[in-house]
């Protein structure tokens, strides 16, 4: 299976690089509908009528606010390409170590991420289906699960807002 850490390879550079690859592909599928994702659409970061989300980045917005979905997307992925820049964080020469708080780091990045599929396949399936990314977005998220689910590294709960659609997209491959 593609997610399975290779023999010989460092657990902490497996997630780094796949959390890269994550970051890259929803940034590009979230860029395929942003003119169907905007402030009038979308007032607030939702993913359905259950799960609402509120931005805080700990530095620059410490408490949690209320945003509109373009605006916390956008929030999202500055602060994580902010992370992933940062060499202290994500080395990028071979034999520097990640920090203690790597993984830890990794966990809150994923978690983010995943509320961005989780608002495209609530919010904007339709526009999705329309532009025929539907087999796309469904592979790239089907990746992404396995992934986390073989590190465990977003908790269940997180995970609530598409679970039916996780149990629909995993349950023919275990």
């Amino acid at each position: 299976m593609a997610v399975v850490l290779p023999e010989g390879e460092d657990l902490n550079e497996w997630v780094a690089v796949n959390t890269v690859d994550f970051f890259n592909q929803i940034n590009m599928l979230y860029g395929t509908i942003t003119d169907f994702c905007t402030e009038e659409s979308c007032p607030v970061m939702s993913a359905g009528p259950k799960y609402e989300y509120h931005w805080a980045d700990g530095t620059n917005i410490k408490k949690p606010i209320k945003c509109s979905a373009p605006k916390y997307i956008d929030y999202l992925m500055t602060w994580v390409q902010d992370q992933l820049d940062d060499e202290t964080l994500f080395p990028s020469k071979i034999g520097v170590p990640f920090p203690k708080n790597f993984m830890s780091v990794a966990k809150t990045i994923l978690k983010r991420l995943f509320r961005v599929y989780a608002h495209i396949y609530h919010q904007h399936f339709d526009p999705v289906i329309q532009l025929q990314e539907e087999a796309h977005l469904n592979t790239s998220f089907k990746h992404f699960i396995f992934f986390v689910q073989e590190f465990n590294l977003i908790d269940r709960r997180e995970l609530a807002p598409l679970q039916e659609l996780i149990e629909k997209l995993t349950s023919k491959d275990r």
